[in-house]
């Protein structure tokens, strides 16, 4: 019985052992199971035979056919380990050479029994290799091009099968090198002759298919040629595959009629698909070849999960949320939704156990570890949930942060992680922030922030286009989003304060848009959008590859974007570009034509697999609300700001993994927080996720006796196979973490100070975040010539360091050296860190100007010195300037500019009860100095007030406020003490102070609220917080106007028109306006919608013409950038592209002939049915105008 039982034992364990760990097969196409077909289609980098256009295309045709098509434009993929992975290649580029080892594996691949379909333009591929020419059967010689109908020869040969004889414009190609034993399956006369088009043949035990067909999109889009290809790729695949795709039985989708949005107007009009099981679902969705997929659990264990992590087991934890979008609770403890804890526990990969660990819960989006417990995101509020005695139910429910704004329940707060900084991190829509930290107010709307994990010391981090519900950091702590609006990829590369001193003619951005393409690589065409139809318009996540289980491609290079209403997980390739990066498509990790699957969360896991959330539900697009000119009916709107709509569902969802078959062999982890020795083992492992638990472990728990360990760490000057050192970066945030880089250890110190010449970069920059900001930091950074670290990125970070260190003339003068170099100019961040740093070491910078006057006119440097002398700073309600940091005003010009917003009550959006009414519309605009020299901007009294004060005596100017809901302000203290106020571009009062101020002021700068007692500067209540009303685009300029870069631009405008985006209709709240011929027309667009839009004028009968360019403007990089503004002479005028509760003004000359001129917004796909028309008629003399 012993034996039996050891026996037994081991069964068991070979088992267990088999279903964790996965095997070392580097193919995946042994054996006669059910699959799919795998394709790999080369193409290449170039919009000549526009293959990354045209592959998608493919792509949908065939893949309810069981044809699953990877792209790639890299030839090095034609490798023996790369192509066993696929069971055909597709080749269509212009790629003129074959390497010897490409060369030998293609052929190899070909004659072992696999499938080649040359298409088109593969003909004159590889032609300096005469075996892939002669295997290929012919190369081109010439063309012209026309408009032609092939003649089939062979309609009994298999590929024949349900073609027939199609018309398409082509290259008329004609070939030569034609091999005799080609079977020549359709011909195109060339003038009298029958020159071969479409031909089959033989090599090896491989069969080879070629077509001329495919120059452009007439063909490709040609169902006659779509068709031709598919019967192609089978016949090369050959039949024993054939027969394995038919046993999987694909599942035929079905529909039936349902109350679907047609934002789109599409003919037939979408209909409802009815559900899969995860089996079937499963047979739809396409991962990488030499991937698996594997469903980890599905309904009814888990429904509707919207976010998920891993505790310190490598258990899941997933967010489930039925609530979602507008159940909205107005009481806490109230709701339908749970946490729920997914455990397989006999290691058959998935999950058989499954407990609730906290319910009743409104609406959590996100989850984090924290203190031993969890932090949920739960719009209005964070909530800290913990175990205490071990039954994995919370029995600790407490409230740690106020002020999430819950109008709009996909604009919330989501994507909570732990930094490596030990801070708390996540992302925020158009739903915003407001509330307090202690006595600091806080406000801020899209974008990111962090937080420690006690909820406290908020901080905003910068700010995004628009709702963000995707963030991811890599191995050096690099922090990147994604936000869902057709922006898939940002990176961030420094916290908004350092941008609030502006430098002369910079363009830096805390977070800049870095994707490199706006089209969505998807495998069907049932894709149901409201805007960026056919891109991102629902983006989702940024997590990247972290692990090493993947090949090595995927090394902390590739971010998995989700996106639900295409139904893919998007790879999102990082390249390095100067200090931040720039985004190449890498097409999908995952992909499916099932139109319920909605992929919402992927993340690489514990066992380095990539894990997916898929909230699987037909609807997922949550505004704007379906009418009948735009939806095809009426609906309403729920509490959560989404439509009403049955079809939502709420009893389905499912979690997979993707696992590569190729990864070596998982043993889990254990880590034991009493137990220090296993934490340090964890942050040498390859899985980012065990480091960054494991760290954050050793920092709760506070033991320091690790740190002769984490010195070790660090003193590693080794780095991996893509250059870098992880576990280093780890230890010094560790090490931070732990208190020990406050200045007293000196060993530790040290071991920092070191850092900064470690042969990572990564390491270098996490040595200059860490380490304190003294003297001694300072004589470190310089002797390591960190100024010039040849890492852009580490570099920035180092003068952004710089900036916060004790005023050095060495190192001004070391600062003014490094303005010189050109790389530290061309890049904007690099050169507004330099320029942040010059200004806290300007002595020393001015310095070196005068040491070097040949140098002094140089770009940067210049544009430096320009910069010092006249002080432009960013102003941010509730975040004031420190007297020490506030700008130098003695004997300078004063310029306050902002946007001024008028709310029904604080906190936005008006009240709908007839009984409220709203506070007084008063408050402090901006407030510097105090009531014996100081100036401030407010509103009091109905009026617009400026006040100077100047030895005790108050200098006051004011105006009647305006009616509009939202107007500009400028108030003005100029040479001799002229005060000016202006309003929209005009001014609206003048006065006179004594003169400039002639010394420093005593306290700072306050913007949205002043001060208590003598601090404040005018005679008003303590504090005066600006209620009813909000600012944004805020200003203050100290220095000269006469130059002033933010001015507009002068003269008076005949007549004012105002138009306003209507929220949530999609439309503008004017239909139409008369203005006359000649007249100069001022035109304000103010946009409290929640997505962007511009206005943009346009001749004629150009709608179509212009609306296409703009819509083509999508798939541009940098179109967001154009403000979707297309170049074209038929654009009249056009505004900016405006965030929500953003203003833009205009000023154009009205066209002197009379007639109709339509205005449309430009933003992809919103011109169709946002639109109005500009009536001008003849000038008799008058300057009046007339809007409805």
């Amino acid at each position: 019985m012993k034996n039996l039982s050891v026996i037994v034992l081991l069964l068991v364990l070979v088992l267990v052992n088999g279903c964790t760990k996965t095997g070392s097969s580097t193919s995946n196409l042994t054996g006669k199971e059910p699959r799919r077909i795998e394709i790999l289609f080369l193409g290449h980098k170039s919009e000549h035979h526009n293959s990354a256009k045209y592959a998608p295309m493919l792509m949908t045709a065939l893949f309810n056919k069981g044809i699953n098509i990877s792209y790639t434009d890299n030839p090095d993929d034609l490798n023996k380990e790369n192509l066993a992975k696929y069971d055909g290649l597709l080749v269509y580029a212009n790629h003129d050479k074959i390497t010897p080892a490409q060369e030998s594996a293609l052929l190899e691949f070909v004659e072992s029994g696999k499938g080649f379909i040359p298409i088109h333009s593969a003909s004159f591929c590889f032609r300096n290799s005469e075996p892939v020419v002669k295997m290929i059967g012919g190369q081109f010689k010439s063309h012209k091009v026309g408009t032609f109908t092939t003649q089939i020869v062979d309609p009994k040969h298999p590929t024949m099968a349900g073609v027939t004889e199609f018309e398409t414009w082509d290259e008329t190609y004609v070939h030569d090198k034609l091999q005799a034993d080609n079977q020549v399956l359709m011909v195109r006369d060339e003038n009298g002759r029958k020159e071969p088009w479409t031909w089959v043949r033989t090599q090896g035990k491989g069969r080879i298919f070629y077509t001329a067909y495919g120059h452009d999109e007439r063909t490709w889009g040609n169902p006659g040629f779509l068709k031709l290809v598919e019967n192609g790729i089978l016949w090369a695949v050959g039949d024993p595959l054939k027969k394995q795709l038919a046993k999987l039985k694909l599942p035929v989708l079905t529909y039936v009629d349902a109350q679907v949005p047609n934002y789109e107007k599409r003919d037939p009009a979408p209909k409802l698909q009815n559900p899969l099981s995860p089996a079937e679902s499963m047979k739809l969705i396409q991962v990488p070849a030499g991937f698996d997929l594997q469903l980890f659990a599905a309904e009814p264990d888990v429904v509707n999960p919207i976010s998920m992590a891993w505790d310190e087991r490598g258990r899941l934890w997933v967010v489930e949320t039925v609530d979602y979008p507008n159940e909205v609770r107005e009481e806490d403890g109230v709701g339908d939704d749970r946490i729920k804890i997914c455990e397989d526990t006999n290691g058959d990969g998935k999950a058989d156990k499954f407990t609730i660990f906290a319910d009743k819960l409104n609406i959590p989006t996100s989850i984090v570890f924290a203190n031993g417990g969890i932090i949920i995101s739960q719009a209005p509020v964070f909530i800290f949930l913990k175990d205490t005695n071990g039954d994995d139910k919370a029995d600790v429910r407490e409230v740690i942060m106020e002020g999430w704004g819950k109008s709009d329940t996909h604009a919330g707060p989501s994507n909570l992680k732990y930094g490596l900084d030990n801070r708390i991190w996540g992302t925020v829509g158009y739903s915003a922030y407001r509330g307090k930290d202690g006595d600091r107010e806080i406000q801020f709307s899209s974008g990111l922030y962090n937080f420690r994990p006690d909820g406290k010391d908020l901080q905003y981090m910068g700010r995004t286009t628009n709702n963000t519900w995707g963030l991811g950091f890599n191995e050096n702590f690099e922090v990147f989003n994604s936000t869902a609006n057709g922006n898939h990829s940002d990176f961030f590369y420094m916290p908004e304060h350092y941008l609030k001193r502006v430098l002369v003619g910079g363009t830096a951005q805390a977070i800049r848009k870095n994707d490199g393409h706006a089209n969505m690589p998807t495998v069907t065409d049932k894709i149901r959008q409201v805007d960026f139809h056919g891109g991102y318009t629902a983006a989702a996540g940024h997590n990247l590859y972290t692990a090493r289980s993947f090949p090595k491609e995927y090394w902390n290079r590739i971010a998995f974007v989700c996106e639900p209403t295409g139904r893919v997980v998007h790879q999102a390739i990082q390249e390095p570009d100067g200090a931040g990066y720039k985004e190449v498509n890498g097409f999908n990790l995952m992909a499916s034509s099932d139109d319920w699957m909605g992929p919402v969360h992927a993340e690489v896991g514990p066992d380095g697999a990539v894990w997916v959330a898929d909230w699987y539900d037909f609807i997922i697009q949550h505004n704007p609300t379906p009418s009948p000119e735009r939806g095809g009916y009426q609906a309403k709107n729920g509490k959560g700001n989404a439509y009403e709509n049955p079809l939502r569902d709420h009893e389905r969802g499912r979690i997979y993994r993707i696992v590569y078959k190729g990864a070596k062999p998982y043993t889990p982890v254990k880590l034991d927080r009493n137990n220090a020795a296993t934490m340090v083992k964890a942050l040498e492992n390859d899985n980012m996720f065990w480091r960054t638990t494991a760290q954050r472990l050793l920092v709760e728990t506070k033991n320091t006796s690790v740190l002769p360990e984490l010195y070790k760490l660090v003193n590693n000057k080794n780095v991996d196979e893509i250059g870098l050192n992880a576990p280093a970066v780890h230890a010094l945030w560790t090490m931070h973490g732990l208190g020990a880089l406050n200045g007293s250890n000196n060993e530790a110190m040290q071991v920092a100070i070191n850092a900064l010449s470690h042969p990572a970069a990564g390491v270098r920059r996490a040595a200059a975040q860490v380490l304190p900001k003294n003297q001694q930091v300072l004589d470190g950074l310089i002797k390591s010539a960190s100024l010039s670290d040849p890492n852009l990125n580490t570099r920035m970070t180092t003068f952004l360091a710089v900036s916060e260190m004790p005023a050095s003339v060495e190192t001004g003068r070391a600062l003014y050296t490094a303005s010189l170099n050109p790389e530290n100019e061309k890049d904007p961040a690099v050169a507004q860190a330099l320029f942040v740093a010059a200004a806290t070491h300007h002595e020393g910078f001015r310095a070196g100007a005068k040491a070097q006057p040949e140098t002094s006119g140089a770009g940067l440097a210049n544009r430096i010195l320009q910069s010092l002398d006249k002080d432009i700073r960013v102003l941010e309600r509730w975040v004031g300037i420190s007297p020490a940091n506030a700008p130098d005003l003695v004997g300078k010009e004063i310029t306050f500019r902002t946007n001024v917003t008028r709310r029904g009550r604080p906190g936005g959006g008006g009240n709908n009860n007839p009984n409220f009414t709203p506070p007084p519309f008063e408050g402090t605009l901006m407030a510097h100095g105090d009531k014996q020299n100081g100036y401030a901007v407010f509103i009091q009294d109905e009026k617009l007030n400026m006040r100077v004060n100047q030895n005790n005596k108050a200098t006051t100017i004011s105006a009647p406020l305006p009616e509009a809901q939202r107007f500009s302000v400028v108030a003005q203290l100029k040479q001799n003490g002229a005060m000016v106020l202006e309003v929209d571009g005009k001014p609206v009062a003048q006065g006179k102070a004594a003169g400039l101020f002639k010394q420093p002021l005593t306290n700072g700068v306050r913007v949205g609220l002043d001060g208590k007692n003598d601090v404040k500067v005018g005679d008003y209540k303590e504090n005066f917080n600006l209620s009813s009303s909000d600012i944004a685009q805020a200003f203050l300029e100290i220095g000269s106007t006469s130059n002033n870069q933010l001015a507009k631009a002068a003269g008076a405008a005949d007549v004012t028109i105002n138009i306003k985006v209507v929220k949530n209709e999609m439309k503008f709240d004017k239909t139409s306006f008369t203005v006359k011929a000649g007249q100069t027309v001022e035109l304000v667009l103010d946009n409290p919608d929640f997505m962007q839009h511009n206005l943009v004028l346009v001749q004629a009968g150009t709608v179509q013409k212009v609306g296409a360019a703009a819509d083509k403007m999508a798939g541009d990089p940098k179109g967001a950038e154009k403000n979707y503004v297309p170049a074209m002479k038929e654009v009249i005028a056009a505004t900016e592209l405006i965030d929500t509760d953003g203003r833009s003004v205009i000023r154009f000359k009205v066209p002197e002939k009379i007639g109709d001129y339509p205005y449309i917004c430009t933003f992809p796909g919103h011109w169709r049915i946002m639109n109005g028309v500009m009536k001008v008629v003849a000038n008799t003399g008058s300057s009046s105008a007339n809007a409805r």
